[in-house]
């Protein structure tokens, strides 16, 4: 057996002293209260983020569970339905009585409506929110619905939890939130992480044009259409609306020459897309982070946006993409990047630079990180 040798004399007592190693926090139990899963047709961002920390928990060795409403697929993690896509906020409690037998720390992801965790599942609480909805109610509901749930997420919901310990995707969210009055040091950030890029799929010869995502109104999609007939007679070729979602069918009736429709598309078909496009266009009113500019980032494809809260975060103006002000200026950085090949190829670089940087690894470091905050903060009270 190994025996260490003490020195003697004043050092003596130093070296006798055990030598002690970080250790990993201890196995948890974790409940994560979230709208969908990912196998839901509505799944976007939110979804993807909560399942790759879900997954990456359960592979430290944590018990994770995901209570959500609608329909759901097979994890590695335990799923339990709780009603549908509204039903699910009076019946979480209920099945969280009746499914889950206890946890250690519960955390709520408010995309909107609160659950108001802390109310019925009296364990340490974090509050995951991607973004605040601020006017994306008025433009997805109509009043009263779109007054009361702009009540809920504004004044409800960091009442509720005031004391508890926020994450979010972005420095542009984490601002909406003091703006909402959560704490400046009661908000954590997490930055959303990418998957490598796989297989290589060649860059289009011709020019192509990418715009990707659920296709509802705040997506803003329309506007690409109407600036696409300002841009097209400049750079021609073709733009690709890939995606699929309620406002489908008013996009399709005012789309011009030059635009193909490809629905929904599976993640190899997403991939070559995102390879083969010259650039991804992503006008969107708001989002918490926007995974897809990282996604097409990670394959050398720079994004055009809007200066809006989350695409600052994601897209790093005039380095990794470009964020107009106005119709015009989107308009003038779309056509000019198509024709500068130089420039757009300098973009591409920085922008795979950039992906490669975020990993979900570290995400889950972090998650994991705030999960022990939350339970070494709630036993310390």
């Amino acid at each position: 057996m190994f025996r260490p040798v003490l020195e003697t004399g004043s050092a003596a007592t130093a070296a006798a002293e055990p030598i002690r190693l970080p250790l990993r926090p201890r196995r948890r139990r974790i409940v994560i209260v979230a709208g969908r899963d990912l196998a839901n047709p509505r799944a976007g961002g939110s979804e993807l983020l909560v399942d790759r920390l879900a997954s990456g928990m359960v592979a430290r060795g944590h018990d994770v569970t995901l209570l959500c409403g609608g329909s759901a697929g097979p994890r590695p993690y335990r799923v339990i339905r709780a009603g549908g896509s509204l039903s699910q906020f009076a019946l979480a409690p209920l099945a969280y009585r009746r499914q889950v037998d206890d946890c250690d720390v519960i955390v709520e992801v408010c995309n909107g409506l609160p659950y108001l965790t802390p109310l019925w599942g009296r364990r340490p609480t974090i509050c995951l929110v991607n973004h605040v909805h601020t006017d994306l109610w008025s433009l997805r509901y109509p009043p009263p619905l779109s007054t009361v749930g702009r009540f809920a997420e504004r004044v409800v919901l960091p009442r509720v939890h005031a004391g508890n310990l926020f994450l979010t995707v972005s420095e542009s969210s984490a601002s909406d939130l003091e703006g909402i009055g959560v704490q400046r040091d009661r908000i954590r950030l997490l930055r959303n992480g990418v998957e490598p890029p796989g297989t290589h799929h060649p860059r289009s010869a011709t020019p192509l044009f990418l715009a990707l995502g659920r296709l509802a109104e705040y997506k803003r999609l329309d506007v690409v259409l109407r600036l696409w007939e300002r841009v097209r007679p400049v750079t021609g070729g073709e733009l690709v609306i890939a995606g699929d979602g309620p406002d489908r069918a008013r996009l399709e009736r005012v789309a011009g020459e030059g635009v193909t429709f490809a629905g929904f598309v599976a993640e190899e078909d997403k991939a070559r897309l995102l390879s083969a496009a010259w650039l991804l266009l992503h006008p969107a009113l708001m989002e918490g982070w926007g995974l897809v500019v990282t996604e097409a980032a990670a394959r050398g494809t720079p994004t055009v946006g809007f200066d809006v809260p989350g695409l600052r975060d994601s897209v790093l103006d005039g380095k990794t993409g470009v964020l107009a002000g106005t119709g015009s200026q989107y308009a003038s950085a779309w056509a000019s990047l198509a024709l500068n090949i130089a420039r757009r190829e300098r973009m591409g670089a920085a922008a795979r630079r950039f992906a490669g940087r975020l990993r979900w690894s570290s995400a889950v470091d972090r998650f994991e990180g705030v999960i022990q905050e939350a339970i070494e903060e709630a036993d310390g009270r």
